[in-house]
């Protein structure tokens, strides 16, 4: 048994959800791919899929084997560019992924122009509000807005953001500026995430203070959500990117400024593999020169 290719035909098939796809993926018939993953479970001494008439899918083991065999191919991938002379050129697909907003009002420009530089790069880029697995959903590189907790990943720092709470100058001209965190309890407050935790946290003189507004109106998408806090519904804490505008324009205040908990990071972070090809790495420095030093 060739037993990387035989890896290979396990990943298409977990990615394609078919045999019948992961034989025309490869080039080759429905049989070789039966016959390659039938080897390789009897290698490996468990099963991979689940299989029915209807439906393929990922055993506990399988989902387990997919994340390492996703690092051997791309490993191997990236050794065999580090011996071609495109490797000197980027070149080849990216994928990338990024908070929903800030990937809107940031990361989306920042690819736009890195894209420009490097003509033979094609990006797809996915957006999502929620944690990714890199290695499980095939993502090249992702920007993410949080301390990073997995060790399979590297992140590198490209600035921080705050965390900040905001109210429409007629709310506040109505019901008073706030100056102690204490003073939200109660208060009426505006949610972006309805799995949003109910208690906002502040910092003073190096001790947390948790405080309980009103959640008086909530939504799941954040948009609406500070568009109803510069309507005057109320306190809002948000990413300080997502309220800036706002701000600007005198449509919202920050409040509270002095108990701020500390700035999040503004990540780039990759699969650890200690080769990477020439367009992830040139993707990464492109990140880290348009954001060095930012804050929000």
């Amino acid at each position: 048994m060739d037993r990387f290719k035989a890896m290979q035909t396990f990943v298409q098939i977990a990615d394609q959800g078919s045999l019948t796809r992961a034989a025309e993926a490869l080039g080759t018939s429905l049989p070789a791919v039966v016959r390659s993953l039938a080897a390789l479970e009897a290698h490996l001494g468990v099963r991979l899929f689940h299989r029915t008439t209807r439906r393929l899918s990922l055993t506990e083991e399988g989902r387990s084997y997919l994340l390492s065999a996703r690092e051997v191919l791309l490993a191997a991938d990236a050794a065999d560019l580090a011996l071609k002379a495109e490797a000197r050129e980027p070149a080849g697909q990216l994928t990338i992924t990024a908070p929903v907003l800030f990937g809107h009002m940031y990361v989306a420009p920042a690819i736009v122009r890195f894209m420009k530089r490097y003509e033979k790069v094609r990006c797809s880029v996915r957006l999502y509000d929620r944690t990714v697995s890199l290695l499980e959903e095939g993502i090249d590189v992702g920007i993410r807005i949080s301390p990073l907790e997995d060790s399979s990943l590297v992140a590198q720092t490209l600035g921080t953001i705050r965390r900040v709470v905001v109210a429409s100058p007629d709310y506040l001209a109505a019901h008073g500026t706030p100056e102690h965190p204490r003073e939200l309890n109660g208060a009426p407050c505006v949610r972006g995430r309805v799995d949003a935790p109910t208690q906002w946290l502040f910092h003073e003189g190096g001790k947390t203070i948790g405080v309980t507004p009103n959640n008086r109106l909530e939504f799941n998408h954040l948009a609406p959500a500070i568009e109803s806090c510069a309507a005057g519904m109320g306190f809002g804490i948000f990413f300080s990117y997502q309220v800036m505008p706002y701000v600007a324009q005198g449509r919202l205040k920050l409040v509270l400024e002095d108990f701020e908990p500390p700035p999040r990071p503004v990540s780039v972070i990759y699969p650890n593999a200690r080769l990477l090809p020439a367009r992830t790495r040139a993707f990464i420095e492109w990140m880290k020169g348009e954001f060095c030093g930012l804050r929000l």
